[in-house]
């Protein structure tokens, strides 16, 4: 395959008003697909959060990463994606999340730490414009001296990949160590003042609004890579994407697949 570079292509921005967690799920298999069949030019979409949930990679069990209990008394739904990677804590407001559906060209031959190392490099650019000194811990972790920052996860499907990152802007830590496992297992001995400084908020490192922070790494990312025109969803990938909440992202078969 033959590697291609950002300005090889013409990107599209969408950024539509808060959606559902689910809804999310099925937008991010919709997009990649579309991209891969040729419909749909690159894309970097940003999320909007209508409802806090845990969000569970392919591969992780639901009662290992979550206290259902607990999830369920903070009204936090429980979702999973195509993608691997491990469990996110997720609340509107709080938090920056964002995908690039894009041709595999874009990372041919590179290793797996290159390609995500790679497709985040805007983003480490932007957080440094913002005072932020933010680097990549292998294989998928943004962080800084205050912290982590964030994680990343990545799916490929036909011809096409989908990279996605969450990046917590204010957390929650006490409620997200209430309802996250491993999170509690991790600090358990260390009590929630040490949770949160090893997941340490960008509101914290900024004093910034969420949207200025969004504003800035779209405007690096239009610098390093060309054209970013804004765009939307199509009815028919809504419709498709309600079909896949129905038959796939909504059934407790797709939730339950890891026990």
């Amino acid at each position: 395959m033959n590697k291609s570079d950002w300005r090889d292509h013409d990107w599209q921005l969408i950024h539509e008003p808060p959606q559902m967690p689910q809804q999310h799920m099925a937008l991010d298999q919709v997009l990649v697909d579309e991209v891969a069949a040729g419909r749909r030019p690159p894309i970097l979409r940003v999320w909007e959060w209508a409802a806090p949930a845990v969000v569970l990679g392919i591969f992780q069990s639901v009662r290992n990463e979550v206290d259902a209990d607990a999830a369920r008394r903070h009204g936090i739904e429980v979702v999973r994606r195509i993608s691997g990677g491990g469990a996110m804590f997720v609340e509107p407001g709080n938090t920056i999340t964002y995908s690039i559906y894009a041709p595999l060209s874009l990372i041919a031959g590179m290793s797996f730490p290159e390609a995500y190392a790679h497709m985040d490099a805007w983003v480490l650019d932007a957080l440094g414009e913002l005072g932020i000194h933010a680097w990549y811990q292998p294989l998928n972790d943004i962080t800084s001296a205050a912290g982590k920052i964030g994680g990343a996860a990545q799916a490929h499907r036909g011809g096409a990949f989908l990279h996605h990152v969450t990046m917590a802007y204010d957390i929650d830590a006490t409620r997200m160590l209430q309802v996250l496992r491993i999170g509690r297992e991790k600090l358990s001995d260390k009590g929630t003042t040490s949770a949160a400084k090893r997941v340490d908020p960008l509101r914290s490192q900024t004093g910034l609004a969420r949207e200025a922070i969004i504003e800035r790494m779209i405007d690096t990312f239009r610098r390093r890579h060309g054209g970013l025109v804004r765009g939307g969803l199509l009815a028919a990938e809504i419709e498709e994407a309600d079909r896949l909440i129905r038959e796939k992202f909504g059934s407790a078969e797709w939730l339950g697949k890891v026990p």
